[in-house]
């Protein structure tokens, strides 16, 4: 009775308030109470602006209300049940072969059917295995017992897969939002330069134009001069031929002169400097650089000073003002708050990127392995020690004064150490030397530092 009482207030659940039929097309109101959609939409045809809910009576804000899938899913479960129920209690009621009309009483072992004694003898089953009802059902029951444990597991293990699909899912969504906002950012910084690149050669052609124009204005101006004098001294001649011996050769002298002494000025010509958008190499060979040569950076505990703070996957260092611990180890840096990492290169190219969040000042660079940790002079490379240093004066903003992405490209082979600012992009220094023994990430904290943390990450496009 517990099961059928239950089925019949599941029964109550899957059916409509208002037609009191199995719920068809299902909603469901704020309230929390479920209606067939057409039959709430015509309990509330007539009404305008008050949208009550017909059982409790709360106010709808309005007649959109949102279709409940799952529970028309259970209503189609519910309904099934109680078909499953009926017919297998009409089947228990006569429990009549078809054929015969007679007490099933014996089962077919190799057709797998419930046979009555008429059916025993039947061309059909002869010579089958046949068993009474309770043992066939017996030994059926514990062989479905036995699929139990099988098919939990084969659950469980597809629930896992499943669950693993959909954790791959929202990681590939992450990776898509942070490759879009990447590239966004990429194309934002390029549009900039590009602006910047445009303005500056609009400058440079203005420029150039008014030079030219300057000189092309003194050229026409001198031309003129020259073409006034020649019209005059045409002038000035053609009328000499025409008169009297002795004025022609009055003041022929200075005609003479005029004429012999005449020079063109010379003609101005041109020619427009070719000017071309130059981008910088960076926009085309840091990211290869990335992809090509970036490293798995972890922070070593062990070199840490005690005021900073190491993070449970060796990422992350963390500047705190603590006191110092007595316990002493002879590879942390004492003077001062620095790092290294735990990862140290003897040749080749590698490449790491840092992201620095807080105020203050840092440092980042490599050093020697032997590089001293107790040292009382400053990080220099006179003492083995490339790097350079930043002052974060905010938090909250990333512009050139603040510098909180910042690439390091170590070639130990040609002997240089190159930082670059990945927030633009732009290319910031190199340190050159000649290196001949194992070099170490190098992280560094200023003690005027406020909270300050350096995090190593890594680009994943």
């Amino acid at each position: 009775m517990p099961f059928k009482a239950s089925l019949a207030e599941l029964q109550v659940e899957a059916s409509c308030p208002i037609c009191l039929e199995y719920l068809r097309d299902p909603v469901t109101t704020d309230c929390g109470h479920n209606f067939c959609g057409s039959c709430i939409h015509q309990c509330w045809e007539d009404l305008q602006d008050t949208l009550p809910c017909p059982v409790c009576l709360h106010h709808c804000p309005d007649r959109n209300l949102k279709r409940n899938m799952q529970l028309g899913h259970m209503t189609g479960i519910v309904k099934q049940l109680l078909a499953r129920r009926s017919k297998r209690k009409l089947r228990e009621e006569k429990a009549l072969c078809e054929q015969h009309s007679q007490a099933l009483a014996l089962f077919c072992e190799k057709d797998l059917e419930l046979l009555c004694p008429q059916c025993k003898v039947s061309p059909g089953h002869r010579g089958h295995p046949l068993t009474p009802i309770e043992q066939a059902a017996a030994g059926h029951r514990k062989k479905l017992k036995s699929y139990i444990e099988p098919l939990q597991k084969q659950v469980e293990d597809t629930e896992k897969v499943l669950k693993m699909q959909i954790s791959n899912l929202f990681e590939l969504r992450r990776k898509v939002e942070n490759r879009k906002h990447k590239l966004y950012s990429d194309f934002e910084q390029f549009k900039h330069f590009l602006g910047k690149e445009q303005s500056a050669v609009h400058i440079r052609l203005l420029t150039e134009e008014n030079h030219v124009q300057e000189k092309i204005i003194e050229s026409k101006n001198q031309m003129l001069d020259h073409h006034s004098t020649l019209r005059s001294l045409l002038s000035e001649i053609t009328e000499k031929c025409l008169q009297t011996d002795l004025d022609l050769l009055t003041g022929i002298e200075s005609i003479h002169n005029t004429y012999e002494h005449l020079q063109p000025p010379p003609a101005f010509s041109y020619e427009l400097k070719k000017e071309v958008c130059s981008l910088p190499p960076q926009y085309f060979g840091l990211q290869k650089m990335i992809s090509t040569f970036q490293v798995d950076l972890t922070l070593d505990p062990e070199t840490a000073h005690h005021t900073l703070l190491i993070s449970q996957d060796r990422k992350t260092a963390t500047f705190q003002k603590m006191k110092p611990s007595h316990a002493y180890n002879p590879q942390a840096f004492t003077s001062y708050p620095a790092v290294l990492s735990c990862e140290g290169f003897e040749a080749g190219r590698h490449f790491w990127q840092v992201e620095v969040t807080g105020t203050g000042e840092w440092s980042l660079g490599v050093c020697k392995e032997s590089f001293p940790r107790n040292a009382l002079l400053s990080p220099s490379p006179n003492n083995g020690c490339w790097q350079i240093q930043f002052w974060t004066r905010t938090s909250g903003t990333e512009d050139s004064g603040n510098l909180r992405q910042i690439g390091i490209f170590l070639d130990y082979e040609l002997g240089e150490v190159s930082f670059y600012s990945l927030s633009n992009r732009s290319y910031l220094y190199t340190f050159n030397e000649f290196f001949t023994e194992k070099l170490m990430p190098y992280f560094s904290i200023g003690p005027s530092s406020e909270s300050l943390t350096i995090s190593i990450v890594k680009d994943e496009s």
